[in-house]
């Protein structure tokens, strides 16, 4: 998966049939379910470093603290990007303990954050390392699922992709957005959250980036597709096909609007309606 990617979607059980995230290899998505209420919430992590955070982030959303909730709970994501001796070993040395890869840090937090909360969890599904994981006839190890999708009515999770025409709104400047979000403080440490469930709309708020954003952009930009993977990606052999074009266009967008108060004037959320359609109109 592309580095930084890290976002929160919260949907309550009479808006959307559906919700999902997808694009991850060594990246985590996570659902949480309220039984009791069916608020949903999707999460796609990448670091162990935004878990604890993130948990936090789903929960305020999704669980009445006047009431003791049971919540389900569903991990897709994560393949076996290392060996699974170096990853599994409890003898490791301190050299070792760089070959773990990015997948088995992350799933082990979020399972260990899981079990210290104090909320009532239940593991519904934990597709993650070895089981999301495939080789092909040289032994390189694939992730078998890249995302998930939920139908808040049932709580049922099934595997899934999407295609851009249904991504949802401003897809380009969430990317940017995503990508971005290092070089604004506001968001150090948390998911970014794309969807307010009291409005139903999606509401992208704002993050600043640089001007050197549209340098960096430029020199990214003129490299081959092989550079790109190697550079952009934690698991280059493991990326969809679109992942390199996907980036190009962010990049093009940025080199167009390396002044992000084109994109945010006055720091406001960039707000999208539902049309009758099923489609959704900016605000």
């Amino acid at each position: 998966m592309e580095l930084l990617t890290l976002h929160l979607l919260i949907f309550p059980l009479s808006y959307d049939k559906f919700v999902g995230t997808d694009e991850a290899t060594t990246c985590v998505g996570i659902v949480i379910r309220n039984k009791k209420n069916g608020m949903t919430s999707v999460s796609h992590m990448d670091s162990p470093n935004i878990v604890d955070m993130g948990l936090s982030q789903m929960l305020l959303h999704v669980v009445d603290h006047n009431m003791e909730a049971e919540l389900d709970v569903h991990l897709v994501g994560g393949f076996e990007d290392v060996s699974p001796n170096y990853a599994y070993s409890s003898t490791r040395s301190e050299s070792q303990e760089q070959l773990d890869g990015h997948s088995f840090p992350l799933c082990a937090k979020i399972v260990e954050a899981l079990f210290t909360r104090p909320e009532n969890f239940h593991v519904q599904t934990l597709f993650v390392l070895g089981h999301n994981t495939r080789r092909d006839s040289e032994g390189n190890a694939y992730p078998i699922f890249h995302g998930l999708v939920v139908e808040t009515s049932t709580g049922l999770v099934t595997p899934a992709c999407f295609d851009r025409t249904s991504r949802c709104p401003d897809e380009i400047v969430r990317r940017i957005r995503v990508t971005s979000a290092y070089e604004d403080p506001s968001w150090s440490g948390k998911l970014l959250e794309t969807y307010d469930t009291q409005t139903d709309q999606f509401r992208i708020a704002s993050c600043c980036w640089s001007f050197r954003q549209k340098d960096i952009s430029l020199t990214l930009k003129s490299l081959s597709d092989s550079e790109i993977l190697l550079i952009c990606s934690t698991s280059p052999s493991a990326e969809a096909p679109d992942f390199v074009d996907n980036l190009r266009r962010q990049w093009e967008y940025l080199i167009e609007h390396p002044d992000w108060r084109e994109t945010f004037p006055s720091k406001q959320a960039r707000a999208f309606e539902r049309v009758g359609d099923g489609g959704w109109k900016r605000c």
